[in-house]
């Protein structure tokens, strides 16, 4: 604000060097006409006239100077001194709204990105989806040339089997997302648990560049996996701890590889007895030791599903559950059986993660209770059928007629359609 009666003085910018000046330039004036005169004036009025002229001049310079001065801030009571800030200058360009447009804009994009992240709900009954169905998990043991004992395969068998469950949707899962009910594969696909016992250099090897070896179980299945677009290398391996691939260094070192590739690392003891010819302490010993060397070999694993040795309880079956010796403790979520049919799903009212079945591979169709044999009932429907995703971890959908098979733990979640 300015003083009352002062003459404004016109303000201009200037670029100098890059930046600007305020330059303050008297408003221009008409002067008063010089050399006229009064009727009534004397003949002393040629003084009087150049006086008047001096006085007119000495007026506006004092006009001029007083623009010049800042004027009192009323509120602060002193003066204020006139900063060059960009944030202040009277930049016809800058009318306040630049900024909300630039946060107008942000927030259209973020809801644009919500809104594409945010896919369409699926349809459970256009994916067939029933989430009380059953889970195949598939036992493995070891590849020899000639097929080896009843619980081994060859490579050819084994790639088949793998190729056939992934063409027909099936999907791997651990068994400790299975134990919790941690379901996470797409709508419309079956999960599978692919377990490997006994940590044998046939399962896994690795390379001289510290892959995995392409001809063992594992380094196949994450060959094969790698073709599919919505397969993760997943697996369970059940490793004896004092005899890890070979039991030598290269041997330890293949369970950080296996970790690194997503592959749950679980108990199978430290040294593959049977559990039910063992006293109490001698139980959790072996138990107890085993989690220790794997968790000290790779420090960011858990192991919390065990695979009984021999598919054999210990003679107290909660020695199998938990415990603790000078070696650690354990505490187990899920554990594995031998034998001989799939699993009930996580969220039916007969699932059990503490005695989880399993199938024993084979490919062979006429081998009953064994997995080619299996999968052919499995996709046959009835009472077998497939646990089938609706792609929604939140909920657990089903055909509204098989409401009876709901663990009435989750009701909370169910979705019959």
């Amino acid at each position: 604000m300015r003083a009352a009666g002062k003459v404004p003085c016109r303000v201009h910018r200037t670029d100098l060097s890059g930046g600007s000046e305020l330059v303050r330039t008297p408003p221009l004036r008409r002067q008063p006409t010089l050399g006229t005169t009064n009727a009534s004036t004397s003949s002393s009025g040629g003084r009087t006239v150049v006086l008047a002229a001096l006085v007119a001049l000495a007026l506006l310079l004092v006009a001029c100077g007083a623009g010049d001065e800042v004027a009192p801030d009323e509120d602060a009571g002193e003066p204020t001194e006139e900063v060059d800030d960009p944030d202040l200058r009277d930049d016809p360009a800058d009318d306040g709204t630049a900024e909300d447009e630039v946060d107008g804009t942000e927030e259209d994009d973020a809801e644009g990105v919500d809104e594409e992240a945010a896919a369409p709900p699926v349809d459970p009954a256009e994916v067939g989806a029933n989430e009380l169905g059953v889970v195949p998990v598939v036992m493995y043991h070891q590849l020899r040339e000639d097929g080896g004992s009843i619980y081994d395969m060859t490579e050819e068998e084994y790639r088949q089997e793998l190729e056939w469950m992934f063409d027909n949707g099936y999907r791997p899962i651990t068994t400790s997302q299975l134990a919790r009910g941690d379901i996470d594969v797409p709508a419309g696909t079956k999960p599978v648990v692919l377990t490997y016992d006994d940590s044998t250099t046939t399962q896994a090897q690795l390379t001289d560049d510290g892959e995995l070896d392409p001809t063992t179980s594992l380094g196949i299945l994450v060959e094969i996996a790698a073709r599919y677009d919505e397969v993760e290398p997943r697996a369970s391996v059940y490793v004896i701890s004092g005899s890890l691939f070979g039991g030598t260094a290269a041997g330890e070192q293949v369970l950080e590889v296996l970790h690194s590739h997503g592959m749950e690392i679980g108990n199978h003891t430290h040294t593959h007895p049977n559990l039910r010819g063992l006293a109490p302490a001698e139980v959790r010993d072996e138990l107890a030791t085993n989690v220790a060397v794997v968790t000290e070999l790779v420090p960011d694993t858990e192991v919390v599903t065990l695979s009984l040795p021999l598919g054999v309880w210990p003679e107290d079956r909660s020695l199998a559950v938990s415990g603790s010796s000078d070696a650690g403790s354990y505490d187990h979520e899920g554990i594995l059986l031998v034998g001989a049919n799939p699993a009930p799903s996580p969220f039916h009212a007969e699932f059990d993660p503490l005695a989880i079945p399993r199938i024993r591979s084979n490919v062979d169709p006429e081998a009953e209770l064994e997995s080619t044999w299996w999968f052919e009932v499995i996709e046959s429907g009835g009472s077998n059928a497939p646990y089938v995703s609706d792609g929604n971890p939140d909920t657990i959908s089903f055909p509204a007629e098989l409401a009876e098979r709901l663990d009435p733990a989750h009701a909370d979640r169910a979705n019959p359609y």
